[in-house]
């Protein structure tokens, strides 16, 4: 008698991470844009991909030199967490002005100079809420000045956005934009 094979199937990506991910950028950037300092907010990373299961939220704050991080970290946090209550993450990376990398929004509640043994940044404190992580993470300079889809102050699309990017964050932005110029924000 012929032995039967057994099927063995991949489990599917969950189809609603894009989707969970997206809303929860749109968010971000909501409580990022009031944020005083804030300059740009563009999305970058797989997100901007039709990738089916993205791992992360990518998302580049460009502020001010001498902007207090302190509210944008809370938001950054609050996305890190939301993204991981789904098994996902999510980074806040940082450039000046200048289009320069400065690192990432810090995680911790808490931070100040020596208060955490394990935070790899090279100045731990010294600018509150920057973790400047240079030695691990570095982003590429033309991305920083040209990211693919810039969504505050101006909507930048830089390429052919997926679907649902247009139907869950730019479409929202925009309408959001609409009803401020009508005075029914």
């Amino acid at each position: 008698m012929p032995r039967r094979k057994r099927l063995i199937q991949m489990t599917p990506p969950d189809p609603s991470i894009r989707a969970f991910l997206l809303d929860e950028v749109l968010r971000f950037v909501k409580r990022a844009r009031a944020c005083p300092g804030v300059w740009r907010i563009a999305l970058i990373g797989s997100l901007t991909t039709n990738k089916d299961n993205p791992k992360d939220a990518d998302v580049l704050v460009t502020v001010d030199d001498d902007a207090n991080l302190t509210a944008l970290a809370a938001a950054g946090r609050r996305l890190q967490g939301r993204a991981q209550s789904r098994n996902s993450g999510a980074d806040i990376f940082l450039a000046d002005l200048s289009e320069n990398y400065i690192g990432r929004t810090c995680h911790w509640r808490e931070c100040r100079p020596g208060i955490r043994v394990a935070c790899d940044a090279r100045h731990c404190g010294r600018r509150h809420f920057l973790h400047d992580d240079l030695d691990d993470v570095t982003l590429d300079a033309a991305l920083i000045k040209l990211p693919p889809l810039e969504l505050w102050p101006q909507l930048v699309r830089r390429f052919e956005v997926p679907a649902d990017v247009e139907a869950r964050l730019i479409q929202p932005i925009e309408a959001s934009r609409a009803r401020a110029k009508t005075g029914h924000a």
